[in-house]
């Protein structure tokens, strides 16, 4: 099951969250005499992941363009190699341990919204990035979505699995990243097609408040 967690698998979740019905099925399958686990993934990146993050930052690296992050680009998330997730599955599988358990899943390190946009440079090889911070509040984007991820602190421990099940995530970030440039974007394959739309609005209004 994939449940997008909080800090430590025991910590309060919020009940109004979009993915409420997740943690209704946990709270359902412990009401039953019933075998499970579930396993709560931070934000997966990988060759071949259904939703790519760091397609984003590859499509503005490869066109040599800024890199719009919002605010200050300090935010702190956290992002687990889609590889070490398949792991997970596998490990907890037929293993007691892991019997009627929470797991987050994730990478080990945490890492910013400025050092994810560095890191993705150096994994595919491109030059150090321009970065441009804005405040998304002074724009309308409509429905589209100008940055992959929420703006806001937003990781995990991964503690437990690797305490309880023995699962020590294989990739670091920047190898990880270098794994899936190699093995999908740099290959030509991607799920979404660049759109740089939002990044012209950011970027032309920086322009004409530096005129």
């Amino acid at each position: 099951m994939y449940y997008l967690s909080q800090l430590s698998p025991t910590d309060a979740v919020d009940p109004k969250s979009r993915h409420k019905g997740k943690l209704n099925t946990e709270s359902l399958l412990k009401s039953r005499d019933v075998n499970w686990t579930s396993l709560r993934p931070v934000y997966i990146y990988g060759p071949l992941n259904y939703n790519p993050v760091e397609e984003w930052f590859f499509h503005r690296l490869k066109a040599g363009r800024p890199i719009p992050i919002p605010n200050s680009g300090m935010q702190i998330t956290q992002l687990g190699h889609v590889k070490d997730l398949a792991k997970a599955f596998l490990v907890v599988l037929g293993n007691e341990k892991a019997s009627k358990q929470v797991f987050n899943i994730s990478g080990e390190k945490y890492v910013t919204f400025d050092g994810l946009a560095r890191a993705c440079a150096k994994a595919g090889g491109f030059p150090e990035p321009e970065l441009v911070h804005y405040n998304p509040k002074e724009f309308d984007f409509g429905k589209k979505k100008a940055f992959p991820f929420r703006d806001q602190h937003f990781f995990a421990s991964v503690d437990k699995a690797k305490h309880v099940v023995g699962l020590t995530p294989e990739f670091g970030l920047v190898e990880g990243l270098t794994d899936s440039y190699n093995l999908d974007f740099g290959r030509g394959t991607f799920r979404k097609e660049a759109d740089f739309s939002t990044d012209d609005l950011i970027l032309g209004k920086k322009l004409v408040l530096q005129a």
